[in-house]
């Protein structure tokens, strides 16, 4: 039997007995001694980690507070302490994660997949979390090998002589084999505390297969999350287990960047607050993730009952703390004794130790590769985006693209804005070389996938296609464009039509002509929606595309930030 089956049957085995105790003999003299109070337990959620155990640099390791200001956050020894603080606060507590925590990691964890962020996470006591889309960024093979342990298949064991896996299940309720229609992963996990079970349903976004590379996960399918919460929510309950959590890896941008941590500044219909209002009643509580926002809210459940629906910041700047209430008599969350609080992970505290000393070998053990210098920059050099679309960053990286593949004919490259995870900061220098130098670890934070490109032949219609692709009812997803490619895009266009004025070097776009074109592999799958690309014809494999961007800023030093003027929107 698989580990992860193992995990499944242990899960319901331990709520049914749960189940079968809290109504027998030995309960009813515990609750003769205690009364029929209530049992205090607080959850502690983290989500979108991305590996980063050392505190995160520039805005990415920032949190604005109410007040305009902002407070340097995160850093997994500091996490680890305010965990610990969070715990001696309360009698009862259970740590949870809401996906995301492992993949397009910093170099310091990614060089080693991911490895010392699990052990990070061991260490601080993780009872379980729901899988998020990067967990599948190396494929489902692999994600099994994270959650069991076990030598990495072809790299081994680079970290410790041994790793020995997750000591916490990875939960994916709507992840399914294709074939058989069972359980790829642990649907749900039950925690008991002071008698009372608590069940914990996880899960992924349905959306995983447009987000990672299809050859990973081919045999699997991502159902639909309210589906899979309410199936899972009716086995709980029938079982027994009354106080019922929902984590799942789905998220709302955010209609203000104002009101600091616990604002509730969300629109009633994005995908995190759908499946927060409409998931079964039974459901008590709703952490969720993936949009890398911060909210904290009280919605609606079905029958009308209040229940939280919270995410905290990215890359362990802050934990999502709910208390709850539980009725001993009825084994179900008092809903309107909930409190919940988005705390920032500041680092006025001391670090602890033990979580430290992780980080620091994986420094240690990543350093001769991450501190190498491989080129300069005379300015930062940012991955916002501004109101067309387009960022200074991605049209660097997209530039740098072009020139790789040159030599496979290649006239223009497209780069997707997810694929960009950090800033370059003039700055930063965490290697001490001094303003304006460019490590591979930085530029490795900046793409940590290690994409393969790949030029394909399109028809100019083609191109177009791909380029109306990025607006849909769902989402505007705008590729970013290497120089000589412009266009303009209208937002009151109808889809399909949203795009115009193409134009390639100051000539128009020929509809029938062929261009080739440069993408990394992860477009070329059909990632992101955009399956016009799949259409392509005479692929032509290329490098990495962190190698062609590392030797794109070792040819060009004291590379400045590109002019955004390659895309126009009415």
């Amino acid at each position: 039997m698989s580990s992860f089956r193992r995990l499944s049957v242990l899960a319901i085995t331990a709520a049914a007995a749960a189940a079968i105790s809290a109504t027998g003999p030995a309960q009813a003299d515990v609750q003769s001694l205690r009364g029929r109070g209530t049992v205090d337990v607080r959850l502690i959620g983290i989500n979108d980690l991305h590996g980063n155990i050392e505190p995160p640099t520039g805005s990415s390791g920032r949190v604005i507070l109410p007040d305009g200001t902002t407070v340097d956050a995160g850093g997994a020894a500091y996490n680890a302490t305010h965990i610990k603080n969070l715990q001696q606060e309360v009698k009862n507590s259970v740590i949870v994660g809401q996906g995301d925590l492992i993949g397009a990691s910093p170099i310091v964890s990614a060089l080693f997949h991911d490895e010392p962020t699990i052990e990070v996470l061991n260490k601080v006591g993780m009872d379980t979390t729901a899988a998020g889309n990067h967990e599948f960024d190396e494929g489902y093979q692999e994600l099994l090998r994270i959650q069991r342990g076990g030598c990495h298949p072809v790299d081994g064991c680079q970290f410790r002589d041994k790793y020995k896996g997750a000591d916490f299940p990875i939960l994916g309720a709507n992840v399914t084999h294709a074939k058989s229609g069972l359980p790829a992963l642990p649907p749900f996990w039950v925690e008991i505390r002071d008698g009372i079970p608590i069940g914990f349903i996880g899960m992924p976004l349905k959306d995983v297969p447009i987000l990672v590379d299809p050859n990973g996960i081919k045999d699997l399918q991502f159902g639909d999350e309210v589906k899979a919460a309410d199936k899972y929510a009716n086995l709980l309950d029938a079982i027994g287990v009354k106080s019922i959590v929902l984590l799942v890896h789905q998220g709302d941008q955010v209609t203000s960047s104002g009101g600091g941590p616990n604002a509730c500044n969300v629109a009633p219909q994005n995908p995190g607050s759908y499946i927060a209002t409409n998931v079964s009643p039974k459901i008590d509580a709703v952490f969720s993730g993936h949009s890398h926002q911060h909210y904290n809210c009280v919605v609606k459940d079905p029958a009308g009952n209040p229940r939280p629906f919270i995410e905290g910041l990215a890359f362990g700047r802050e934990l999502s703390v709910v208390d709850l209430k539980i009725d001993r008599r009825t084994r179900d969350v008092v809903r309107g004794e909930t409190k919940a609080d988005n705390k920032v992970v500041t680092r006025t505290v001391a670090p602890d130790p033990t979580v430290q000393a992780i980080v620091d070998l994986a420094k240690q053990k990543s350093g001769p590769i991450a501190n190498k210098p491989v080129g300069t920059i005379s300015s930062d050099i940012l991955r916002a985006q501004n109101a067309a679309g387009e960022s200074p960053l991605g049209n660097l990286i997209a530039d740098s693209q072009l020139e790789a593949t040159k030599g496979n004919g290649a006239v223009l490259a497209l780069m997707n804005p997810g694929g960009v995870r950090a800033d370059l900061t003039f700055a930063s220098s965490p290697a001490g070389e001094g303003n304006g130098v460019v490590t591979y670890g930085e530029m490795f934070t900046v793409q940590p996938f290690g994409n393969i490109l790949q030029t394909i032949t399109l028809t100019g219609q083609q191109l177009k296609n791909a380029l109306e692709q990025q607006f849909t009812a769902a989402r505007t997803f705008v590729l970013q464009p290497s120089a000589g490619l412009k266009y303009t895009w209208s937002a009151e266009a109808p889809f399909g039509s949203k795009v115009s004025g193409i134009t390639l070097n100051g000539a128009a776009l020929d509809p029938a002509a062929s261009y080739r074109v440069t993408i990394n592999s992860f477009l070329q799958g059909g990632g992101d929606g955009f399956s016009e690309f799949t259409k392509g014809t005479d692929i032509t494999g290329g490098g990495i595309d962190l190698d062609a961007f590392s030797a794109y800023l070792a040819a060009h030093p004291n590379q400045g930030a590109p002019a955004l003027d390659r895309i126009t929107r009415q």
